[in-house]
């Protein structure tokens, strides 16, 4: 509860939390938006294979262009200033950077960035979270051995998901449920960046107009980051997962702690204590009022009669059992909000979310008939979408994680709808991506059946 407080000791004592930022895109500018507004804390370095466009952002988002000469990150560290580099490896290897934020987007990147901060001793905040979904609970794993601390990124729905389920277990209430929003009908998951748009929401002409990245947002739309967001969730909390991928029933906010209930009591949970996904659509396409499409609630339980005497008494609107009372956040800010991410981490050595089992998997998935020689484009793109599974189910087929089905070559038939395994694609086994699934793949027994 005190972190501005900590911040704000941090600039007196003239000792700023020292950061390293790699990759400028999106969800990293909206970060150098709120830096010069936060006490404590010393932007370094930005690492990013295109300057220009680094320049290009920080100004459209108000920096003070004179903050940013810095020739190189030891000038940036004496003068208070920030240097712009395209050499990550100078960035992580840095004596004097206590974080690194790793924002790039790209899971196979992100990997090599992260692990190499832990050889540097630097705390790593991770916005590239689907790395964490294939290999998660080994990078936890091996920055524990390093003796730093590996987060996921708060403003990102994953960890405002798990803030609300340790609310919720601080407060002594079992988690029946827990997850995010989303626009969602099955047809989406056949979704391409073609198409994207009219599923969306927004015409090519407004896409075109604010810079938005089809692929990327088609990543959202085709169920891909929903799965890719709640293993990170499950894997964290240890809340499992539907056993056949995420079900999203449709909701209002007011309607969440009706749906997010065990079958047995008129929910569509398989059992208490899961993951799930709401969707702001009907059906038959009609747009929910009052949606949680764009944030994250937790339902949770009243074991005795006098705890649920007091949702009532309080008013707490719950189901007509008036047992089962859902908390949420009906949007969240993206990268205007990893600085409680940065604060905790540095100033308390908390992650804000971190693996700690192997409860859940995304499994690339054919959008339609895959033929020998195509290569896969990952998620958001033509040929894949994500279909969150339990871990167990995903190691005895050998499922290919979505993560690393970026420029893989198909070495077999796949029909549309069947999940990949590494028999059906010729994989590069030289990336520390590859390596760390397979060694975490034998590190780890899977927590769910």
């Amino acid at each position: 509860m005190n972190l501005y407080a900590k911040l704000l000791q941090r600039q007196a004592d003239n000792r700023p939390i020292r950061i390293g930022l790699i990759g400028a895109g999106k969800f990293g500018s909206m970060y150098l938006a709120q830096i010069p507004r936060t006490p404590g804390v010393h932007l370094v370095g930005i690492a990013d294979l295109s300057p220009a466009s680094v320049r290009t952002n920080l100004a459209r988002v108000g920096w003070n262009t004179e903050k940013v000469e810095a020739k190189t990150l030891d000038q940036a560290m004496r003068e208070g200033t920030t240097c712009i580099t395209e050499d990550w490896q100078s960035l992580v290897r840095h004596p004097a950077i206590d974080i690194i934020v790793e924002c790039t987007g790209s899971p196979l990147h992100a990997v090599d960035h992260i692990l190499e901060a832990f050889a540097h001793g630097k705390h790593v905040v991770n916005v590239t979270v689907e790395a964490d979904a294939f290999c998660g609970p080994l990078l936890a794993s091996r920055a524990k051995a390093a003796g730093v601390v590996y987060s996921l990124a708060f403003g990102d729905q994953p960890a405002l998901i798990c803030d609300l389920v340790d609310w919720a277990r601080t407060c002594g209430f079992p988690v029946v449920a827990a997850g995010r929003g989303h626009k969602w009908l099955p047809r989406f998951c056949e979704s391409t960046p073609d198409t994207v748009w009219g599923n969306y929401g927004l015409t090519p002409e407004q896409a075109q107009r604010g810079g938005l990245n089809p692929k990327m947002f088609n990543s959202f739309l085709d169920g891909s980051k929903p799965s890719i967001e709640s293993t990170a969730v499950s894997n964290a909390t240890g809340l499992s997962v539907p056993s056949n991928g995420l079900l999203y029933p449709p909701a209002s906010v007011e309607d969440i702690p009706y749906v997010t209930r065990p079958i047995s009591e008129g929910g569509v949970l398989e059992r208490k204590g899961m993951v799930e996904v709401i969707s702001s659509l009907e059906a038959d396409g009609r747009k929910i009022p009052y949606d949680i499409r764009m944030g994250v609630w937790v339902t949770v339980e009243a074991e005795t009669d006098y705890i649920k005497n007091c949702f009532e008494e309080y008013n707490a609107h719950t189901d007509p059992s008036g047992r089962y009372f859902t908390l949420y956040k009906r949007w969240h800010l993206i990268g205007l909000e990893v600085g409680v991410s940065v604060a905790s981490v540095a100033l308390r050595q908390e992650p804000t979310g971190v693996a700690t089992h192997w409860n859940a998997d995304v499994v690339a998935t054919a959008k339609r008939d895959l033929r020998p020689g195509e290569l896969l484009d990952g998620e958001g793109g033509y040929t894949v979408w994500g279909k969150l599974l339990p871990a167990a189910t995903s190691k005895k087929m050998g499922g290919l994680p979505l993560g690393l089905a970026h420029g893989v070559k198909v070495v077999r038939p796949v029909a549309k709808g069947q999940c990949l395994s590494w028999d059906d694609v010729a994989m590069d086994t030289t990336t520390h991506a590859y390596q760390i699934r397979r060694e975490m793949e034998n590190v780890f027994i899977p927590t769910q059946s």
